[in-house]
């Protein structure tokens, strides 16, 4: 395990070794110094953790605290695998590949040996709250976990979201994507949604190429737009619960997630000019 300590951040790599998914998980710990000061943060959990050394994550974080612009979060990027997109996907449902046949043990690594060994390393044992976000298929995992598990968590952010994932070829005659579309479907179909939870979008209008549906929106932000009308539907408040941000010539790529992630910090826990200790 290695450590470098900056101004304000402590970031750190450890090492699990995951029964349920047979692996190593490399898991990087992003922690303001401050939380020492007996404060209790929230927990972010970040899917393919690896992009975030990309984007020198740690630098966000230290210009926002520096700005004091964000309440105390602890968070944790997990590395994806080689398998991942078995371990990503909707956990209940195989898409029509049959991939996500790993995401119920992804779900149980998270539950059963990541969340207790942050507990353990952290020496916090109780959280303010919970929260889960990912990139691209990532994204589409976090948001399934926080949707099926809402007593866990209150909060899910969703980059370049793989919300196309569906379990019905779009080549095939009677494919129709108001049906087929998995996380569409999971969130049309919850008899009990849980009122609390909050949902942060981004996409870039340069995201991808491909319409399927031929109206001129790209199917990455038709796929988020048409997921938000779902939760809408489902009750939630567009302005209060959901937040979408659309980048102009924003791409599918780390450099675009790393511009939209700030946004999405300071939605989630960002500080009034008045809360400074």
């Amino acid at each position: 395990m290695s450590a470098e300590k900056t101004a304000s951040i402590l970031v750190k790599e450890h090492l699990i070794q995951s029964v349920h998914l047979n692996r190593e998980v490399i898991v990087d710990f992003y922690v303001p110094a401050r939380i020492s000061d007996g404060h209790i943060p929230a927990l972010l959990l970040i899917n393919d953790g690896q992009d975030l050394r990309t984007m020198n994550f740690e630098e966000i974080l230290e210009g926002l605290y520096e700005a004091n612009a964000l309440e105390d979060v602890f968070f944790a990027g997990i590395h994806c695998g080689k398998d991942r997109k078995n371990e990503y996907g909707t956990a209940n449902v195989l898409d029509y590949k049959g991939r996500g046949a790993r995401a119920k043990l992804y779900n149980r690594f998270i539950f059963e040996e990541l969340l207790p060994y942050i507990r353990r390393a952290s020496a916090i044992h109780s959280f303010k709250e919970k929260a889960f976000a990912g990139f691209s298929l990532g994204g589409l995992c976090a948001l399934d976990i926080v949707w099926n598990h809402p007593q866990e968590f209150t909060k899910t952010g969703i980059f370049s979201g793989s919300l196309w994932w569906r379990d019905k070829d779009q080549e095939d005659a009677d494919f129709d994507e108001n049906t087929d579309r998995i996380m569409h479907r999971q969130v049309r179909e919850e008899p009990n949604p849980a009122p609390w939870l909050q949902f942060f979008f981004e996409v870039g209008t340069l995201d991808e190429v491909a319409d399927r549906n031929n109206n001129g929106i790209i199917d990455s932000i038709d796929d988020t737009l048409s997921l938000i009308d779902e939760l809408v539907n489902k009750g939630y408040d567009r302005n209060k619960a959901i937040k979408f941000t659309e980048l102009k010539d924003g791409k599918h790529d780390v450099p675009t997630w790393a511009m939209a992630f700030p946004e999405f910090l300071k939605w989630a826990w960002g500080r009034s000019d008045r809360e400074v200790r």
